[in-house]
């Protein structure tokens, strides 16, 4: 950002650049139902282990083909299942503990909430101290997990916006930006929190150049 150039010039222009979500890039359309939310669940355990963010993309969209998309399916599959699809998308290193998780957070899913995130929601009543709560009971599912599922989930679960976490306020830092959440979601509209969330993060990670703006 040049030293003249106004935040929201920064914002709308790496709006612009149109970078993805993890969500998108694993396959998953986000809409308020449970399969998709599901979907977003356990891409964010996934990601909640020290392995790369591609491999973990990788392996939630290959779970997904191999028809655990729900939580009924992945608790009905075989621990066996869950390690095949995980070893298919080279998430090698974490691949039995993980495929143990995920067993049991389905199962966890299915005994408090039917089976449907939506009611995690619900219980949580707008509060996001109490979300967290509830969603870090999932097994393996840590701060980053969580972090990730809140910034992307916001796209449509508004009360979350904006949901601006550590790693997005450090991608704002390294852009000039305000490294205050409240103050940045004021520079978009509510239903770009999610792009933007999404946006900085990459810019935190580093990467290539749009115009004078790094990306990935």
């Amino acid at each position: 950002m040049t030293t003249n150039e106004k935040p929201r010039t920064v914002v709308r222009r790496l709006l612009r650049a149109g970078l993805p979500t993890y969500a998108a890039e694993a396959g998953i359309t986000l809409a308020d139902k449970p399969a998709p939310l599901y979907r977003l669940l356990v891409l964010s355990v996934l990601l909640s282990t020290r392995i790369k963010a591609d491999i973990a993309v990788a392996a939630a969209a290959e779970l997904h083909r191999a028809g655990m998309g729900t939580a009924r399916r992945m608790a009905d599959a075989s621990w066996q299942d869950r390690v095949d699809a995980l070893g298919r998308a080279h998430y090698k290193r974490y691949d039995e503990q993980t495929a143990t998780a995920l067993g049991e957070g389905a199962r966890l899913l299915l005994d408090r909430y039917r089976g449907d995130p939506r009611r995690i929601r619900v219980a949580a009543d707008g509060d996001e101290a109490e979300l967290r709560r509830r969603m870090l009971a999932f097994p393996r599912l840590g701060p980053v997990g969580f972090d990730v599922f809140a910034r992307e989930v916001q796209a449509v679960w508004p009360e979350l916006r904006p949901h601006l976490d550590g790693k997005a306020l450090q991608g704002a830092e390294k852009l000039g930006l305000p490294a205050d959440g409240a103050e940045l979601g004021r520079l978009v509209r509510g239903d770009e929190s999610a792009p933007l969330a999404a946006s900085l993060v990459r810019v935190a990670l580093g990467g290539r150049a749009v115009g004078d703006t790094p990306v990935v």
